[in-house]
């Protein structure tokens, strides 16, 4: 029972980082638009976190893999798929000369991806006050558990 609340702070703090890389890309791709960055910086930027953003992705994915965790697994593995295409094929980092055309594709799709870590945020967030609970009071309640209590 500690193995899984020690997990599911791990994933709350992966999640916290992809959250906050998600939306400082984000912010930078906006600063571009309203011209406070120019191409240079903001591709800079938004490029030295792409690789650990996929990276933490494809982590938390394998990890929800190995711990039999189906649905988490199966809900991040859409976006560690498109991340291993878009790395496959060279399209992960953000191009100084087409980043004026790019703009708005760029926005939607880190758009995008913050809905769905903030999505991905909540479960977590419910997933660890549930194993909290579950660790911190199991002598009052040995018998309750969500995960069983919903199956059968």
């Amino acid at each position: 029972m500690a193995w899984d609340l020690i997990f599911w702070v791990v994933c709350f703090f992966i999640n916290i980082a992809l959250l906050a890389s998600s939306f400082y890309q984000l912010l930078s791709l906006s600063d571009l638009e309203a011209d406070h960055l120019n191409p240079f910086e903001a591709s800079t930027r938004i490029n030295s976190i792409v690789l650990p953003e996929f990276l933490l992705q494809g982590f938390l994915c394998i990890s929800f893999l190995l711990t039999w965790h189906w649905f988490m697994f199966l809900f991040t593995l859409p976006i560690a798929a498109y991340h291993l295409m878009l790395y496959l094929n060279r399209k992960h980092l953000l191009d100084v000369t087409e980043i004026f055309r790019d703009l708005n594709t760029e926005k939607k799709y880190r758009f995008i991806k913050l809905a769905v870590y903030l999505l991905l945020f909540t479960v977590v967030l419910f997933r660890l006050l549930s194993a909290s609970i579950f660790f911190f009071f199991a002598w009052k309640f040995e018998e309750l558990d969500i995960r069983t209590s919903l199956f059968y």
